[in-house]
């Protein structure tokens, strides 16, 4: 028989977001990690805001907001607005009631300065590894470091003669067209107008050259979390400089560190620095018409080869952030907020392996 299209609206409902979301649903394993992560901010937040006056949009939905942003491929903060407005799950994930209105999106934009000013991505992003330590899942003997370029949210015809005065487009309007042919330009006399950290860098040769920030990941080795993440700008020795600058961060380790890396870090300068460090460089060895910094002492060890297989997992990371974190093309200006993206997005990846890794019995009686 054919079912009845008309239909009276009900005039009371008696139903939570809660109740919405279905039962397996994966993100139900992920919010009790985030919610034991923000508990453990507590003291930040409370730090950041004055006592008294009208009270502001919780930084703890800003900071699942952005999560959420992450994990669902969003691809603006407006759109995660408009979204909120209807979305269940996104509500329940918020701690939101069905009738709750939406945060406006430019709450995002004003208030990512104060959370840059107080490290609030670097604390979740921590908070986060430390629940990932109290399941066991993090090793602090072998680790993995590589680099990728982002491409900055920056045309091409921004990148500009630094001495160049601010003359106004020819055809007066705001996309001129601009001939660069048997022009020579490079990072020492051109920068861009629009983000003055982004740097020309191409990915090899035979590519095109692009405005890029250089992403880095140091991974450990265990179970393929990402420990450290760090945005700098895409020079020919950015990978090296940051794998070091992570190297420095991590906590003293009892036993001896092995680091695993690529042909790009087969260099005497940063191989000398990692035994300087205490740590094993197990280096992808770079013959290609020069003598490589590492040699049969460290080759020959079945630890070299375990590194160099596990190293590529690596990738997976870059791969997620670029895929489904939004990071093919960065949508934030400056190293300081894509550095605060790159922590969050970096967090969110933690957690969707994390929830593979922790058994669902654990996870459900807290543990």
């Amino acid at each position: 028989m054919r079912g009845d299209a008309s239909s009276q609206t009900a005039m009371l409902l008696a139903v939570s977001p809660d109740q919405m979301v279905p039962a397996d649903h994966p993100i139900r394993r992920i919010r009790p990690i985030v919610e034991r992560a923000l508990a453990a901010l507590a003291p930040s937040f409370a730090a950041m805001y004055a006592p008294t006056g009208r009270p502001s949009i919780p930084p703890e939905h800003l900071l699942k907001g952005s999560l959420l942003i992450a994990l669902y491929s969003i691809r603006s903060e407006r759109q995660f607005c408009e979204r909120l407005q209807y979305d269940l799950l996104f509500k329940w994930f918020l701690d939101l009631n069905i009738t709750d209105p939406a945060f406006d999106a430019s709450t995002f934009a004003k208030n990512r300065e104060r959370l840059m000013q107080h490290d609030v991505a670097a604390q979740f992003f921590d908070a986060v590894l430390a629940e990932a330590g109290r399941h066991g899942l993090l090793s602090d003997e072998h680790f993995t470091v590589d680099g990728t370029l982002l491409e900055s949210w920056a045309s091409i015809k921004s990148f500009r003669p630094k001495d160049e005065r601010d003359v106004p487009p020819p055809n007066g309007g705001r996309n001129p067209d601009v001939d660069f042919h048997g022009q020579q330009r490079s990072n020492a006399t051109h920068a861009s107008t629009t983000d003055p950290d982004a740097r020309l860098a191409r990915k090899g040769r035979g590519k095109e050259a692009k405005l890029c920030l250089a992403g880095h990941i140091l991974m450990e080795n265990r179970n393929g979390l990402a420990v450290d993440v760090l945005i700098t700008h895409a020079t020919g020795t950015a990978e090296r400089e940051a794998a070091l600058v992570m190297l420095d961060r991590q906590p003293g380790s009892r036993h001896r560190v092995t680091l695993g890396a690529d042909k790009g870090y087969d260099t005497q300068d940063f191989v000398h620095a990692c035994r300087e460090r205490h740590v094993t460089p197990h280096v992808t060895q770079n013959t290609s018409g020069r003598r490589s910094a590492i040699d049969g002492r460290t080759t020959r060890h079945a630890g070299y080869a375990i590194s160099q297989r596990i190293r590529k997992r690596v990738e997976e990371i870059f791969g997620w952030k670029k895929t489904i974190g939004g990071g093919r093309k960065l949508r934030y200006r400056g190293r300081a907020r894509n550095q605060c993206w790159a922590e969050l997005t970096t967090a969110a990846y933690n957690l969707v392996r994390m929830v593979n890794l922790i058994p669902a019995a654990t996870e459900a009686a807290g543990r």
